[in-house]
């Protein structure tokens, strides 16, 4: 079954409502991330992986991601497009909190970046559901580096770009070899398979009572 946008938000706030809070989701969409990751690579031990994160909660996704990396023994940057003080959310700041406290990720802020070392991964967790308008710097940057390294590229929840809801493009967006979606397909996302590479759906713990009167 395929949804609106607009109803996986309503679901979204249904289930923090009944008390699955946002921070949950988070998490077990970072971590269901990750296990397809590997699944996919088989082993990302040593691996160079940079993760670029928006200010809103797809970026609180990637934050997770990190975190769980890390735990894989990957080398993993985490690139936040913008600086920490701007991040949005309540769940995405305390993922950004615990990240500082860990050594074993380098945190990187700002507008511009240079890197010391080529990829083996890049996770696209920059721009989520909630776009609109032309995507603009530092964000286009961090698109344009993405579509232009050669490595292994996941999405997180949906290409950046990719407006979820119609399948149409802004003026700039990633091309992922994965990505992964939470709860339900929306409707625009498997248009464009082009953007998406293998697509997958992971359930991240919302009951199915906050589905009720939605859809």
């Amino acid at each position: 079954m395929e949804i609106t946008v607009d109803q996986m938000y309503r679901i979204e706030n249904k289930g923090h409502d009944m008390g699955f809070l946002k921070k949950f989701m988070m998490e077990n969409a970072g971590a269901a991330s990750v296990r397809r990751l590997v699944d996919k690579l088989g082993n990302v031990e040593s691996k160079n992986i940079i993760i670029f994160v928006g200010l809103g909660n797809n970026g609180g996704d990637g934050l997770v991601m990190a975190r769980h990396l890390a735990g894989y023994d990957a080398k993993v940057i985490v690139v936040l497009l913008g600086t920490f003080e701007k991040i949005k959310t309540e769940e995405s700041n305390w993922n950004w909190s615990i990240l500082e406290k860990m050594t074993s990720v380098k945190l990187m802020t700002g507008n511009s970046f240079n890197f010391d070392f080529t990829p083996d991964v890049i996770v696209d967790a920059i721009l989520g559901t909630g776009i609109s308008g032309e995507i603009k710097e530092p964000y286009a940057s961090a698109i344009n580096f993405i579509n232009q390294t050669d490595c292994f590229k996941f999405a997180v929840d949906v290409p950046s770009g990719l407006d979820p809801q119609t399948g149409e493009t802004a003026n700039i967006y990633t091309k992922c070899d994965m990505t992964v979606t939470f709860h339900k397909m929306k409707q625009g996302i498997p248009k464009r398979k082009d953007l998406t590479g293998e697509l997958f759906v992971e359930k991240i713990g919302i009951p199915p009572e906050a589905e009720e009167g939605i859809l």
